[in-house]
């Protein structure tokens, strides 16, 4: 179906070659993942597939790419429409009509497919990844996750051949994202669809896939099964980690096949008691107050006689379904909206009130689309002006960025950055400023996993050294198990549970880490976890 023959890719003023001499071929019907560190190129290849490179971003590409037989060099993106489906790592981004209902029939029309045949198209895509109810909703007012299912029903509306997804479940809920990955799995096998997917998070992914294509981050790219790829990559899951942590023998692609390998390890006598994450609550002083809190969007309840405190030192995770109300929550926090009812306080103030210079230099926020934050014509300006609006010394917002995603040019327009790089240059210029509050929405898409460690390690100095807290709104299980000490669980607008990382997270078989249902029912949420506990019994 696709097929790279000696393809090598580089861009104008680039000192490094993104593809190096690719020849490959993927079949009809085969689901294939692209992994490599943020920044290494997926995106890239991706978009060789409809031509969207080097027709639209340009760059230099050498060889040749055919899909079905069609060669991306000899037609435009538009004529590849038909075969073709592909959703970006911003759906926000790619859409072009303001209703759901119609997004979904948009590309239909271009191709002036028949009434009937739309609307059926439109209904069985509605039912499928579950957007019979905000059908009629403004995608503007929808969450992250509910635009990227719009997003993944507008291309499948058209009955690809092909269909191309970058990051397709960074802003989903883990349900969610397993629906989308079954549905995928099941237009695969079922109806014979070529998928070719670019995911940070493994985890959900690699039980799905046929083989893995691995861009090394100098060119080079390596192909083979998941277990061929995964056995020597640094970018692995948890369960790859635990099972090289454990020296098994074999590695599983899914939590049931890691537990066969591991039915020994739980019988062995351990202390019950799940491992203990303290905040640095020396001082014990409420940072932020919520007391009773409401908040709607016209007709529709976004939360509900909301209360929480959050101390000094404590990293807090917020989480939920998508539309839950966890964006609402943290926007209320930080003073982009006032409660319909009830009232917020961070350090006794009310952020809504506070004035620009004031309320950055109390509060560090990281929306859910940070590019929203950049606005200069190169990362060297957008570090040096972050250094100077918060005193610093020259070059230590750069110097930050360099620790989470090594390698980025400061020439580099923030526009011509890959999603990742632009989340981590966006958080640079928040950490560096040492705020007293910090506040994150969906702070790892697009990070890889080496990005996310030290991600992680920052976050938790912060918290330690200065004694802040960290309120960070995500689905990433696996980032919330690790970093956070507790857990805020939001369903409806309202708050379902609130209580200490493990006790949160062993309670929803939805939501627990795979390391949690891989040694269940011991208590460990993380590789860490089980080796402290193991010991010198491994």
């Amino acid at each position: 179906m696709i097929k790279f023959s000696n393809v090598s890719l580089i861009y104008p003023q680039s000192t490094k070659t993104v593809l190096e001499d690719l020849s490959c071929e993927i079949q009809e019907g085969e689901m294939v993942l692209v992994i490599g560190q943020t920044g290494s190129g997926k995106s890239s290849l991706l978009r060789l597939v409809n031509g969207l490179v080097p027709h639209h971003t340009g760059g230099i590409l050498a060889g040749d790419i055919s899909v079905d037989g069609i060669s991306t060099r000899e037609v435009r993106p538009g004529n590849l429409a038909h075969l073709v489906g592909i959703v970006g790592q911003n759906p926000i981004n790619g859409f072009v009509t303001d209703v759901v209902e119609e997004e979904l029939a948009f590309g239909m029309e271009a191709l002036n497919i028949p009434q009937d045949v739309m609307r059926k198209r439109v209904e069985e895509v509605l039912d499928l990844l579950g957007l019979n109810a905000v059908r009629n909703r403004n995608i503007a007012t929808l969450s992250g996750g509910e635009q990227q299912r719009v997003a993944i029903g507008a291309a499948l509306v058209m009955h690809p051949k092909v269909l191309v997804l970058d990051e397709p479940t960074s802003a989903l809920d883990p349900i969610a994202a397993e629906e989308v990955l079954s549905i995928l799995h099941r237009l695969v096998h079922d109806l014979s669809v070529t998928v070719i997917i670019a995911e940070h998070r493994l985890e959900r992914v690699i039980q799905f896939v046929d083989r893995i294509i691995y861009i090394e981050g100098n060119g080079e790219t390596s192909i083979g099964s998941a277990e061929e790829i995964l056995a020597r990559s640094a970018l692995v899951p948890p369960i790859i980690r635990l099972a090289r942590a454990l020296n098994l023998q074999e590695i599983g692609t899914s939590v049931r096949d890691v537990r066969r390998h591991t039915s020994h390890l739980r019988e062995i006598p351990t202390s019950e008691s799940g491992p203990t994450t303290v905040a640095n609550t020396s001082t014990s002083k409420t940072v932020v107050d919520v007391k009773k809190v409401s908040l709607s969007y016209g007709q529709t309840d976004a939360l509900k006689q909301v209360s929480a405190s959050i101390a000094s030192g404590e990293i807090v995770a917020v989480m939920g379904r998508n539309g839950a109300g966890k964006s609402s929550l943290l926007e209320l926090i930080v003073g982009l909206h006032r409660p319909t009812h009830g009232g917020v306080r961070v350090l006794e103030q009310d952020p809504s009130v506070l004035g620009a210079s004031a309320r950055r230099e109390m509060i560090g926020y990281v929306p859910q689309e940070p590019s929203d934050l950049l606005y200069l014509q190169s990362v060297a300006q957008e570090c040096h002006q972050a250094d100077r609006d918060s005193g610093l010394t020259p070059g230590t917002t750069f110097s930050f960025l360099g620790r989470l995603v090594p390698n980025i040019s400061e020439t580099t327009h923030p526009n011509d950055l890959s999603e990742g790089q632009r989340l981590a240059l966006v958080l640079s210029i928040v950490l560096s400023s040492n705020p007293h509050l910090l506040v994150l929405d969906e702070p790892t898409r697009g990070l890889d996993y080496q990005a996310k460690n030290l991600f992680m390690l920052a976050l938790k100095e912060y918290a330690q050294t200065l004694n802040n807290p960290v309120i960070l709104a995500t689905h990433d299980v696996e980032l919330v198990a690790e970093l956070a000490d507790r857990v805020i669980f939001v369903a409806e607008g309202e708050i379902v549970a609130d209580g200490s990382t493990l006790d949160v997270l062993l309670s929803s078989p939805a939501f627990a880490p795979q390391v949690a249902k891989v040694m269940s029912p011991k208590p460990w949420l993380t590789v860490d976890d089980v080796i402290a506990a193991l010991g010198t019994q491994l």
